[in-house]
């Protein structure tokens, strides 16, 4: 008697997890993406992180404006030995002429990976993720290095992530009444305004025509725009003022020059970077490395991952100007993601694919 093996293609499967962004809000709804964001900062301030570099590319459209996408692979190693490493990537795009289309500037898809086959396990919606990750960061630090009190938040840009910020400020900091925002078009700063009263946002939106008048009107200066040109100077900051330098380059260099104390997400990322302000003066030795000193040249104190760890004592605003200049950290996105997915495993959610279809 014959027998034959039948091809494991042909009985296998390969199930994919797919969340669009309703299924992805929904599992966050049930987490705490600061604790999420935080646990991989500790993380990977101990090591426990692999972060690669990324793969960039970038082109003009037809109507000649600015493409790029970037490749970001990432694993977080848990605290606990017998838990699972996450490994995953996010591939995030944008054009400059999105909004104009009624589009935000960048979306794109994050992936985790099966950590013994090494197939894609799950795809989700990326861009909603990441600016979850982007602002869950930029609440860590205000927690940790901003002001004691602080009742007002000024955000300049008004696009996808000041919208998240905005959200997570009502969830972790209660205490804030009133937003003070600058956009380089007015009509994204009254749409947003708009968009605060609707969705029940606990707060007065005050908009201001110039950058510089809305950073001095808090001490909380939340960066969220695109340029590429730096417009902000140390006389545009009011003295005790905490900076989430999100955008990276709106900060010219004598706010570094000045600052009272400067912290980073991974000091290689930005050293890596040149095109970014911090990056440049890393470069020229107009900002050093921790650990290194010159008189009368900024010294980065360190991450805020060495902050959380105790590595690396927190220094709130004095009489000058604190600033956090988070590069962004493909590792934060990956392990919010293995977050979201064990919600969505254990509540039900999202959309399973077969990627081998009918070929099998």
């Amino acid at each position: 008697m014959t027998t034959h093996t039948v091809p494991a293609s042909s009985t296998t499967t390969e199930q994919l997890l797919f969340l669009d962004r309703a299924a992805v809000r929904t599992c966050v709804a049930g987490i705490d993406p600061v604790a999420a964001v935080e646990d991989v900062l500790r993380a990977h301030a101990v090591g426990r992180t692999e972060l690669p570099a990324e793969g960039y590319t970038s082109w003009t459209n037809s109507q000649g404006a600015y493409c790029r996408s970037i490749a970001m692979l990432g694993s977080v190693r848990d605290a606990d030995p017998a838990a699972p490493t996450a490994y995953g990537m996010k591939l995030i795009n944008a054009a400059t002429s999105n909004p104009a289309q009624g589009m935000d500037r960048a979306g794109g898809v994050s992936f985790l990976f099966d950590p013994e086959t090494a197939r894609p396990a799950v795809l989700a919606e990326a861009a909603y993720l990441s600016a979850l990750r982007t602002g869950a960061y930029t609440m860590s630090s205000l927690r940790h290095l901003g002001p004691q009190q602080f009742e007002e938040v000024t955000l300049i840009g008004c696009g996808a992530q000041a919208r998240t910020h905005a959200e997570l400020l009502a969830r972790y900091f209660p205490a804030v009444g009133a937003l003070h925002v600058h956009d380089l078009l007015p009509e994204r700063a009254t749409a947003f305004a708009t968009w605060v009263e609707r969705s029940g946002l606990p707060f007065t939106v005050t908009a201001h025509s110039q950058a510089a008048e809305a950073s001095a009107a808090s001490t909380v200066v939340i960066t969220l725009t695109i340029t590429d040109t730096g417009y902000l100077t140390p006389d545009d900051l009011r003295p005790g003022t905490f900076v989430a330098h999100v955008s990276l380059d709106d900060l010219l260099p004598e706010v570094f020059d000045r600052a009272q104390a400067l912290y980073v997400d991974d000091v290689e990322l930005i050293r890596e970077n040149p095109r970014r302000v911090l990056g440049r003066l890393l470069g020229e030795g107009r900002v050093l490395a921790p650990g290194t000193t010159k008189p009368g040249t900024t010294t980065i104190r360190g991450s805020l991952g060495d902050v959380l760890t105790g590595a690396v004592p927190p220094e709130r605003p004095g009489d000058g100007i604190v600033v956090s200049n988070p590069f962004g950290m493909a590792v934060l996105d990956v392990g919010l993601l293995a977050r979201v997915h064990a919600r969505a495993a254990a509540e039900g959610h999202g959309t399973h694919l077969d990627l081998l279809g009918a070929d099998r």
